[in-house]
């Protein structure tokens, strides 16, 4: 990202490689400006360390001239055969569980502000609630999703991602007294997407619609018991 370097570099290269000799100059604090000037003057080269190119097709040329000269180049030795990584369950993080990060951890992918603002921009508002928290830090919601997923039945709706305890810890250790308050509106109601037992609707404050389905997995037990209580009594 700091590229003027490179250019200086480009120029003094060409009038070392013309001269026949070596400089060696420290980054951000070596030769002026001016002192490159100079070289390329002896050199015996344009002081704007530019020359006319030509089209190698058609010959003609170019209608600027161009910068030309020698850099050092050195090869990275990063290849995509030695990065290539995927995931579908792994680590997660103590503290926010959030997935580990890098391959030799076997971590994610790091979903970061910038993609968020992609997601964002091209309106898949379901993919990027998915990605900040089933597929993130919400521990609850990931586990059944699993569970739904096993079942054959629809995912249920996230809930809250385990960041967002992580913050208000951070608050709290501020010594600041975070309430949440949750609005009535906001509570979630029961529909025949969702199907609660009971004891998780009562859990989680879920108020049912009239027409919702609930499904009781003991309701066949408890209408024998109330039957043979019946019967006992009529006995």
């Amino acid at each position: 990202r700091m590229n003027i370097g490179q250019i200086l570099e480009t120029h003094l290269g060409w009038a070392a490689r013309e001269l026949g000799i070596h400089y060696a100059t420290p980054a951000l604090n070596g030769i002026k400006n001016k002192d490159i000037l100079a070289e390329l003057k002896r050199a015996d080269l344009p002081e704007d360390g530019k020359i006319q190119l030509f089209d190698g097709k058609s010959g003609e040329a170019f209608d600027h001239k161009t910068t030309v000269g020698i850099t050092y180049i050195l090869k990275l030795a990063h290849l995509v055969e030695d990065k290539i990584h995927a995931r579908s369950v792994g680590p997660y993080s103590l503290v926010t569980q959030q997935p580990l990060g890098g391959k030799a951890q076997k971590g994610g992918q790091r979903f970061g502000e910038m993609e968020v603002w992609a997601l964002e921009a091209y309106g898949a508002s379901h993919t990027l609630q998915e990605m900040l928290t089933i597929k993130s830090d919400d521990v609850y919601g990931r586990a059944k999703a699993y569970e739904s997923i096993i079942k054959g039945e629809h995912i249920r709706k996230p809930r809250t991602p385990e960041s967002f305890n992580v913050l208000v810890k951070e608050l709290q250790s501020l010594g600041l007294n975070v309430d949440l308050i949750e609005l009535e509106d906001d509570k979630p109601d029961l529909n025949e997407e969702e199907l609660y037992s009971p004891e998780e609707a009562e859990e989680n404050d879920v108020k049912p619609a009239p027409d919702a389905k609930v499904v009781d997995d003991k309701a066949d037990e408890k209408q024998e018991k109330s039957s043979e209580a019946e019967e006992a009594s009529a006995g």
